[in-house]
């Protein structure tokens, strides 16, 4: 039972309050909230919201009723704006909400912006929570990840979106849990060789159709699969497997909801009150004030959040783009420059570099991805010679190139070739990851394997040959579920994926090759090591745009090298002569047109002799045997020779 409101308790120090003041708070969510606590003897909860222009909050929830005026907050003496009580009785698990009176007399019934639990949708209450007391087993994750995090270590990220990875069939269809994640989906993931899970947005959101990016939860993961301490579980499970967890963040926007930040003390408290600067026309939602001091001390202890208490490995941030232009999807007038007359986005900028600069001081071992998809300078460069400091960039120029070209009908790709080739211009201007991702999945664009062209046989041919294209290129990987089996449709949100076409033999002969291509990238260094160095790819031939073939060559540091060849066209190349860099025999380790991957099984029994035969400017030479519609990697291990050079 709750006892009467005790003002005077506080978690916020003079220290706090200058810190969340300046904009350089990053652990707000120790001192503002809820927290489960004592006072004076007493075990209860300590509640704490900043609404600087209220002109009353109080504290309702199911202790008392929901009735506004039972456990009113007191404002703080020091202008900070902040509202503060300490509630007996309360603890664990209590709902409740703050109601607020504006200044106009208005009152209406917010969420806190800190909970780190809520009621599952359409409810809205926030939930009392301690995040203590998960035993964490990780350590051994935890302090060998930097070296699986780096540039130069192989990342295959599976993108996954809780809610409809695997539905139970005799349960309505519902969701699996964390808890159950925890298990099928490590054991999946692992049995695949994917290195990181990024999971969409799994911070709470009102419409589970946006699939996370509308979040108003920045502190809670959705109660839509489990518990707080449950998602724990799912993250230490994929630590313990050797799996990087990768959590998308969407600091852009965030919906207009009644009960959350949108006008929260009655005021536009955490987004921009003129629309001009303040609303997003494309996703009709709110836009963060990020010129305003405790609007970035919020973002940044969101983000600083999940690193620390749920173990996390990096964010991926969504919509970069839209953060750094003023101007981003509007036309002429409807948007305000910044004070030199410019469309850049100053305070967002500024936003942006402060907190990569702070995760990667605080927190070891860490990467910062930026979904950022103009030509923006320095992304993914550090903050000390002008860069953003994000560790990685989505390579969105690549995805939409390389799918233009496998989306057109062999026949006209020879005028293309330089979709694909045009990406190696630029590949060193940035760390880049190559993303085959849920956007390209939706709202009619179909499936992978739908938008490529011909009948069953070559759509499962063209789609092993683009995971082979994304596995060759420089670059870390990224694929959406359901890519790696080549499911028929595009994705459902409200739907399981189609795990029941592996019993068909084109889609279970895609899921095998991706299977056996992420064990070769994984055990291969001259795949990955060279990612973000001009060292590590050379093209051998990128001109042969008649037979459209493309052959190139990747290194790693010990001098080991690789040659990949893709076909395609569904027109087998036999006697097909490329110039290697070494005599000797090639051993062909990939060949995605293998029987076990539903090919047709042409290939060049084990590999090829090179011979002194000089071609693409190289003294030797492989004559090879091309499949239609494949990729093909062949392993000359060993130091590497001049061309002429004795072996």
């Amino acid at each position: 039972m709750a006892g009467k409101v005790i003002h005077g308790a506080t978690l916020m120090k003079e220290k706090d309050i200058y810190f969340f003041r300046e904009g350089n708070h990053t652990k707000l969510y120790e001192v503002l909230g809820s927290h489960v606590t004592d006072h004076e003897g007493e075990r209860g909860t300590l509640f704490s919201v900043w609404a600087p222009n209220a002109e009353s909050v109080s504290v309702i929830g199911d202790f008392n009723y929901w009735s506004d005026g039972a456990h009113p907050l007191a404002v703080r003496w020091d202008s900070s704006g902040v509202w503060e009580g300490f509630v007996p009785g309360i603890g664990h698990g209590a709902l409740y909400k703050y109601c607020v009176t504006t200044k106009d007399g208005r009152k209406t019934e917010k969420g806190d912006p800190f909970a780190c639990w809520w009621e599952t949708p359409p409810r809205s209450a926030s939930c009392v929570w301690d995040l203590d007391g998960f035993g964490w087993s990780d350590e051994g994750w935890m302090e060998a990840r930097e070296g699986k995090n780096g540039l130069a270590a192989p990342q295959a990220i599976y993108e996954v979106h809780i809610g409809s990875w695997r539905r139970v069939p005799d349960e309505d269809g519902r969701s699996l849990s964390y808890h159950e994640l925890s298990a099928s989906l490590t054991e999946y993931v692992k049995e695949m060789g994917f290195t990181h899970v990024e999971f969409l947005p799994v911070m709470e959101h009102p419409f589970y159709g946006s699939w996370g990016y509308q979040t108003l939860g920045y502190f809670a993961p959705s109660s839509r699969y489990g518990t707080p301490h449950e998602f724990m579980e799912l993250v230490d499970s994929l630590h313990k497997a050797g799996i990087g967890v990768i959590l998308d963040w969407v600091p852009s926007h965030f919906p207009a909801d009644g009960y959350g930040l949108s006008n929260f003390d009655g005021t536009c408290l955490f987004e921009h009150e003129d629309p001009r600067k303040g609303y997003h026309p494309d996703w009709k939602s709110s836009i963060f004030n990020y010129g305003r001091n405790e609007v970035r001390s919020f973002l940044l202890s969101s983000a600083r959040f999940w690193l620390d208490k749920y173990h996390a490995d990096g964010l991926r941030v969504d919509a970069v783009a839209s953060m750094l232009y003023l101007d981003y999807s509007r036309k002429a007038g409807e948007w305000i420059p910044n004070r030199y007359g410019g469309k850049e986005n100053i305070e967002a900028i500024e936003f942006l570099r402060k907190m990569n600069a702070v995760l990667y001081t605080d927190f070891k071992g860490i990467q910062m991805t930026a979904e950022e998809s103009t030509s923006w300078p320095m992304v993914s460069h550090p903050t000390y010679v002008g860069g953003l400091g994000f560790g990685y960039k989505w390579n969105m120029g690549w995805m939409h190139d390389t799918l233009s070209y496998f989306g057109l009908d062999p026949v006209f790709r020879k005028y293309h070739q330089n979709d694909l080739t045009f990406g190696m211009w630029y590949a060193y201007s940035e760390n880049f990851t190559l993303p085959l991702s849920h956007d390209e999945v939706v709202h009619g664009k179909g499936s992978l394997y739908g938008k490529m062209p011909g009948d069953e046989w070559r759509k499962s041919a063209n789609l092993r040959l683009l995971l082979g294209w994304q596995i060759g290129h420089p670059g870390k990987k990224l694929l959406f579920m359901g890519g790696e089996f080549g499911q028929e449709w595009e994705w459902n949100h409200d739907t399981s994926l189609s795990w029941h076409e592996l019993e068909y033999g084109f889609h279970r002969g895609i899921h095998n090759w991706s299977r056996e291509l992420l064990r070769y990238y994984r055990s291969t260094p001259a795949l990955w090591e060279g990612d973000s160095q001009k060292w590590g790819f050379e093209w051998i031939d990128c001109g042969d745009s008649d037979a459209s073939v493309l052959s190139f060559i990747r290194r790693d540091t010990k001098g080991n090298v690789l040659l990949c060849v893709g076909n395609f066209t569904p027109v087998p190349r036999q006697n097909y002569r490329i110039g290697v860099p070494k005599e000797g025999f090639w051993r062909e380790v990939l060949n995605s047109d293998g029987e076990s991957f539903g090919g047709g099984n042409w290939g060049n029994f084990g590999g090829a002799d090179a011979s002194r035969v000089r071609m693409h400017g190289r003294e030797f030479s492989v004559e090879l045997v091309l499949p239609a519609l494949s990729f093909l990697v062949f392993e000359h291990r060993g130091p590497e020779v001049s061309d002429g050079e004795d072996v």
